[in-house]
């Protein structure tokens, strides 16, 4: 009887292809003027997405921002806290309009590239049209968006809504003051992204739970 010799190279694609606890996020937070407290308050929260992963996988975060008049800017892939936080401590707001057409765009890219578990969002405005974001939107092919949004503007609302619908995703509001909120959701979305429904269940939080009632099975 022949054997094959197991290397390390083969031991390393085996494990790959079973390990279901690896997770892709990429963060969107908006960086225009009126986002810098929110910006601040994400910075220090973003920790919590990689505490929630710890003891059962890995999760690789990559940062989007855009501000000012065109820019956009998308940071290497980040497997921690630290990492991350260094990136996003180096960043002040600045006066611009949304890009959220441009953040989708991106996703896709690099979707298509590795696959992403989730794209999330973060932001309390849109200046765009509507029907250009649902067709970028629809450019996903399987990755869920998670829109944030600061604040209560309805327009805003149903613009974001439709985008986690055409997703599979969801739309969750929170309050600036409220910081624990939008880390609660940042925590079921890595749990998500790493686990599947049932790690997000297994959060049994009011957020978790929030955003179980509204993403596709």
């Amino acid at each position: 009887m022949t054997t094959t010799p197991i290397t390390s190279a083969r031991l390393e694609a085996f494990f790959s292809r079973i390990d279901p606890h690896r997770g892709r996020v990429i963060l969107c937070v908006d960086a225009t003027a009126s986002r810098q407290p929110a910006w601040d308050a994400a910075s220090h929260l973003q920790a919590q997405m990689f505490e929630t992963i710890a003891t059962v996988g890995m999760l690789e975060v990559q940062l989007v921002y855009y501000r000012g008049y065109g820019e956009c800017v998308a940071s290497g892939w980040k497997s921690d806290a630290h990492s991350l936080a260094g990136v996003m401590t180096g960043v002040t707001c600045a006066s611009g309009h949304t890009q959220i057409a441009k953040v989708l765009r991106h996703a896709a890219r690099e979707h298509a590239h590795e696959p992403i578990n989730a794209l999330i969002i973060v932001s309390d405005a849109c200046e765009e049209d509507p029907a250009e974001l649902y067709a970028a939107a629809r450019e996903l092919n399987g990755a869920r968006i998670f829109l944030f949004q600061e604040g209560s503007d309805e327009r805003v609302a149903e613009i974001y809504a439709e985008i986690a619908r055409i997703t599979g995703g969801a739309h969750c509001k929170f309050d600036a003051a409220a910081a624990q909120r939008l880390a609660d959701l940042l925590k079921a979305v890595a749990a998500f992204a790493t686990g599947g429904i049932r790690a997000l269940a297994d959060q049994q939080t009011t957020a978790a739970r929030l955003l179980l009632t509204q993403i596709k099975r």
